[in-house]
């Protein structure tokens, strides 16, 4: 097998911001709709959306602010725990040895991310349906 066959292009772009609500106010003059807000760990995380194209946002982090903070990209996965055996299989640089979870969406969302070969960090994404 091979991994792309677990996955159908991009899912979003994270990265954090300073000032959240600041955050959601610009994109939303770009055009961008809230796609959805949550909690974790007593932070905000904000998905907007406009067409096809969703930036994750969140508050907190210590990278807001400088350039080139752009957190992950994120490909919308359709398998979390086949892409993770598979990405295992390959010998690429995971970050990430087992599944990781997060109370996004309605049913959560289910991941793993990985290395590439600049230090790009590249997660798996599985919204839970």
């Amino acid at each position: 097998m091979a991994l792309d066959n677990y996955f159908t292009g991009i899912q979003h772009v994270g990265f954090p911001a300073g000032n959240l609500d600041e955050t959601k106010a610009f994109y939303e003059k770009l055009g961008f709709e809230l796609a959805g807000e949550f909690m974790y760990n007593d932070a905000r995380c904000a998905f907007m959306k406009y067409g096809n194209l969703i930036i994750e946002t969140w508050e907190g982090d210590k990278i807001a602010d400088v350039d080139g903070a752009i957190n992950h990209i994120s490909l919308n996965t359709t398998d979390a725990d086949a892409a993770l055996k598979e990405a295992k299989a390959m010998g690429l640089n995971l970050i990430d040895t087992e599944i990781q979870t997060r109370p996004f969406w309605e049913k959560g969302i289910r991941f793993f991310n990985i290395y590439g070969p600049n230090h790009e960090k590249i997660e798996f994404c599985e919204i839970v349906k």
